[in-house]
């Protein structure tokens, strides 16, 4: 174990920068089987004291924050003001970064600085006290970091049990079990998160026997070739995915949006009828297979038009 520079490994947010926050509340309500979530918006620039790239703005987003089992949700609609969700939502929708505490901002800024990790935007909080800054993470991670800063312990909601009359999660399930990314160089991915993380590099595994993965790619059959590794944090895990030369859903990511999130998963059961489940809703299977090691099977589903990433389903095989 090393010093992470993030002075954590616990990421504990990740956020979706949308262009209209009302369908996307209403869609991770269906998903996660809650309440359509209310937004609020941030306070203006004498509240907020956003910086971004060294320059104060008066941008100010609509934002709603969704807890889970695992980590937060945040969904972002940013105004036409200069920010970096407005850069990012004026090239896409989809993930914008991913989030971690820590009690020492200024430390931790400096330190990331040292180690060639730029602030990108900086501001205060509207509903609570604190601060937040976006670091420069992409080059090396495909994705931003966000530092948290609380002057105050942020309550923890309690959770309460479902009932029969309750709504459902679509899934069977709300708990964000994994996030990943497409990468061209897994190694130098790889170390970038590690380091930020403080964690030792995990085993790099390849795609398995294609007579046990039995990839089917977009209706066809396929080696898909690839490189993963999968690093654990305390929330979340993440996984980094360096494509091969045979046909992939990660090798379609890699060539036509470049290196970047590639998908949310959950674990489920009954896989087939969560296929079935989300197919009806108009979110088809671009492939699937079984795992490596034959000990599971997974199924990606096209849920771009709403989620704006693709959701993995996980499903491990009884013993």
């Amino acid at each position: 174990m090393t010093q992470a520079l993030l002075g954590t490994s616990e990421i504990n947010q990740i956020c979706f920068v949308v262009k209209d926050i009302e369908k996307a509340a209403e869609a991770f309500a269906t998903l996660l089987g809650i309440e359509k979530p209310n937004w609020f918006l941030t306070g203006t620039q004498e509240i907020s004291q956003i910086v971004y790239n060294g320059v104060p703005t008066p941008a100010r987003n609509k934002l709603i924050f969704i807890n889970t089992p695992s980590v937060q949700i945040e969904l972002i609609e940013p105004d036409q003001e200069p920010s970096t969700m407005r850069d990012f939502l004026n090239q896409q929708e989809g993930i914008h970064h991913v989030a971690v505490n820590t009690d020492d901002m200024k430390k931790q800024l400096a330190l990331l600085g040292e180690n060639g990790y730029g602030v990108i935007q900086t501001g205060e909080f509207t509903a609570s006290k604190g601060r937040y800054a976006y670091v420069d993470t992409v080059p090396a991670c495909k994705t931003m970091v966000e530092l948290l800063e609380r002057d105050e312990p942020q309550p923890i909601p309690p959770v309460k049990p479902r009932t029969a009359d309750d709504p459902q999660p679509l899934l069977g399930t709300d708990t964000l079990t994994q996030i990943a990314v497409v990468v061209k160089d897994l190694d130098a991915a790889a170390e970038a998160y590690c380091a930020l993380l403080g964690v030792e590099k995990p085993t790099v595994l390849k795609e398995g026997d294609s007579k046990i993965t039995q990839v089917v790619y977009r209706g066809e059959p396929t080696e898909a070739k690839a490189r993963f590794l999968f690093i654990k944090t305390p929330m979340i895990e993440i996984e980094l995915i360096e494509p091969g030369d045979s046909p992939s859903t990660w090798k379609e990511h890699l060539e036509t949006k470049g290196e970047g999130i590639h998908h949310i998963s959950f674990h489920v059961k009954n896989m087939d009828e969560k296929i079935a489940i989300l197919e009806e809703k108009g979110y088809p299977v671009i492939q699937k297979g079984n795992f490596f090691n034959g000990t599971g099977r997974y199924a990606y589903m096209d849920t771009t038009s709403d989620y704006h990433v693709i959701i993995e389903l996980l499903e491990k095989f009884e013993a």
